[in-house]
């Protein structure tokens, strides 16, 4: 019996495959049971708090719907909602936060501030996103592979881009946790720092996975079950990065020549949002300044019978649905 009751989701790092995998396949079935009309609520009278330092789509709206589906009612503080790390300490914020209410999701700048939240609040924290890692995006990836392919062990997944983001961070850690064979393309210094390679590593060869890295995107395609790419650009950083990672990443936009490098059946993913069109106020600032279009994907990739991005957004709110009740 798995029991992640009162469990802070801070990393993938500190659960079990076991217990990932139990998570995913908890995701799994309130995504049928929602479908079918069929959910019954187990949050009743919990209160979540939602603690953005960073806007989201998903992720706010995952949290929401999937709390209210479950019975519980949540508070939203947004970038200027709270006095977090301003007036007040996160430490400070924890204590009194965990007072209040029964589980808290950050988003925010700093991994750490994440930890001490955990620390000090005596509730339940989920890690909706940090400069160092984003688990709950990971839940969402997995569920859907799963959904697409029916197995998650010997999967090949190619991350494509900057691997030592969150997300590629993230991503091998969730690979090598349910034996994966993990693929990083990338520029050289776009690999995930060494120790934490080192400590994947160690994992993999307990679960069979693999990890390889390589600068040659068509090579990195070869045999794909999975392409995976995200955004050049993290949430915070500056302007000023911009052209120096379109002139070291244009190499590994994920186009269809990527595509038909991988297997015939191969699906790509993306955590969005994405620049795939100049139909955003960014993409278009892109086109005007350096004449790109389109950045980590093209349209036609996006737009393909390969693209599985919109399902992997849905899978958002059932994985995290599954994670609130199973820590609740």
């Amino acid at each position: 019996m798995i029991n992640l009751k009162g469990r802070s989701f801070l990393t993938l790092l500190d659960f079990t495959p076991t217990e990932i995998r139990y998570l995913i396949d908890s995701a799994h079935m309130f995504k049928q049971l929602k479908l079918s009309g069929q959910e019954q609520p187990i949050l009743n009278n919990k209160s979540i708090c939602l603690l953005f330092q960073k806007d989201s789509t998903r992720t706010r709206s995952a949290f929401e719907i999937g709390a209210g589906d479950q019975g519980a009612h949540t508070v939203y503080f947004g970038p200027s909602g709270s006095h977090i790390a301003k007036k007040e300490s996160i430490v400070d914020t924890a204590r009194v936060l965990g007072g209040m209410f029964d589980g808290i999701q950050f988003r925010g700048y700093r991994q750490k501030d994440a930890q001490d939240l955990a620390k000090y609040a005596g509730v339940p924290v989920w890690n909706g996103l940090t400069d160092e890692y984003h688990p709950t995006q990971i839940l969402a990836d997995h569920l859907t592979i799963l959904e697409e392919r029916g197995y998650l062990k010997g999967i090949r997944f190619v991350y494509y881009g900057d691997a030592k983001n969150n997300m590629g961070n993230s991503l091998m850690i969730g690979a090598v946790k349910m034996g994966m064979h993990f693929v990083a393309v990338a520029p050289k210094e776009y690999w995930p720092e060494k120790k934490l390679v080192k400590e994947c590593q160690a994992i993999a060869l307990k679960t069979n996975a693999t990890l390889t890295f390589t600068e040659d995107p068509i090579a990195g395609a070869k045999n794909a079950d999975v392409i995976y790419t995200d955004v050049w650009v993290s949430m915070g950083e500056s302007d000023s990065v911009w052209q120096k990672r379109l002139k070291d990443l244009m190499p590994y936009q994920v186009s269809m020549k990527i595509i038909n490098a991988a297997k015939p059946n191969v699906i790509f993913l993306h955590c969005l949002p994405a620049f795939h069109d100049r139909n955003t106020e960014i993409g278009e600032k892109i086109f005007q300044k350096y004449g790109f279009s389109e950045l980590e994907v093209t349209d036609e990739v996006f737009q393909s019978k390969h693209s599985k991005v919109f399902d992997q957004a849905e899978n958002r709110l059932h994985s995290i649905k599954a994670l609130m009740v199973a820590t609740l």
